[in-house]
């Protein structure tokens, strides 16, 4: 079988769940250096969709509230580009559908729901039980696409998935720093209240407890991120952290998802709720504290961040207690362990 010239490759939900398509881009990239590859995205993540080096360009969805005359417009776009195949890492019946309708030869999603019976290439995944990560899902769909077209399957790339210049970032934090009149000496952990309709998240009392209670022989600072939408949460979070005397600052980004992206990278540690930011923090391999529902659809391991394994923690309530009551989280317990495992100083070499 001849090697595709052209694919589109489908995550077009919410951002956290783009971002875990990361690894999956990154293997179908290594696997066929030749091949254009595309993906087709909403608005709001196409800023970041078009920084992901693995990509050749990106395609954007209308969206399922354009009507008939997006769907319209979708498939026209599919059909113009003459695509070989279809990888649909989550599939709707809107999608399925244009897919179909745009004629692109093959077609592959998970065999799930009445989407389907508008794919040509189907895989078993039962991702409802939710027994692996979210990304290792995906990357089995691009898997049974390289066994399908005869391509021998490469390892999966290493994280980081998104890097940026490292002179940008030096000038980025000189500015940020100066800015906030931080001594240059102060480590940043930043805090991300937000949940923008994500899972539950943490309330601000506990993330100002969790805090409190880290221990670090280095000076830090806390830097409270949001969103334009989250600002009065992160000011009720920063009042109470300075409550504690602790050494803190608001970030709101106000300049788009690439600048707020780029200032995480001046995260020491990146702690919030299984929500967007979080998984880009994990595709910069940035060291993640992610506080999860125990519920099976939310789970810590479903929804893991790209980071290496050690540098990310994870925590939840007792599955004993409410599932997704986030007030049964151990504080006490978290910040014990993210002291240790990213604040603690290192042990010395041996002599």
């Amino acid at each position: 079988m001849r090697k595709p010239e052209k694919i589109i490759v489908i995550r077009n939900d919410k951002l956290g769940d783009f971002m875990l398509a990361w690894p999956s881009f990154a293997l179908l990239r290594s696997a066929l250096p030749d091949t254009e590859i595309h993906a087709l995205v909403p608005s709001y993540t196409r800023p970041i969709a078009d920084l992901c080096s693995y990509l050749d360009a990106t395609l954007e969805d209308p969206g399922r509230n354009s009507g008939w005359t997006g769907f319209r417009q979708l498939t026209a776009a599919l059909n113009d580009q003459h695509y070989d195949a279809a990888i649909t890492l989550f599939s709707t019946g809107r999608i399925g559908a244009a897919v179909r309708a745009a004629g692109i030869p093959y077609r592959l999603a998970p065999a799930t729901k009445l989407a389907q019976l508008c794919y040509n290439h189907r895989e078993l995944q039962r991702r409802s039980k939710s027994e692996k990560p979210e990304w290792l899902y995906n990357v089995d769909l691009i898997r049974r696409f390289l066994q399908d077209w005869d391509v021998a399957c490469p390892a999966i790339p290493h994280p980081p998935y998104l890097e940026f210049n490292t002179h940008e970032l030096d000038t980025l934090a000189a500015q940020f720093y100066a800015k906030h009149r931080l001594p240059s000496e102060n480590r940043l952990i930043f805090i991300h209240p937000g949940s923008g309709g994500s899972a539950n998240n943490l309330q601000p009392e506990q993330f100002a407890a969790l805090a409190f209670a880290l221990r670090t022989v280095r000076p830090i600072t806390f830097v409270v991120s949001a969103g334009p939408s989250e600002a009065q949460l992160a000011k009720q979070l920063a009042d109470l952290l300075k409550k504690h005397q602790l050494s803190t600052c608001v970030y709101v980004s106000e300049e788009g998802l690439i600048s707020f992206t780029q200032h995480l990278m001046l995260a020491y540690v990146f702690i919030s709720g299984s929500t967007g930011p979080l998984h880009i923090a994990g595709a910069l391999n940035l060291r993640t504290v992610g506080f999860y529902p125990s519920k099976r659809s939310s789970t810590s391991l479903r929804w893991q961040t790209l980071s290496e394994p050690a540098r990310r923690l994870a925590f939840s309530p007792p599955e004993s207690f409410d599932d997704t009551n986030m007030l049964n989280v151990d504080i006490e317990t978290a910040a014990a362990t993210i002291s240790e495992s990213f604040l603690a100083p290192p042990i010395p070499d041996a002599e």
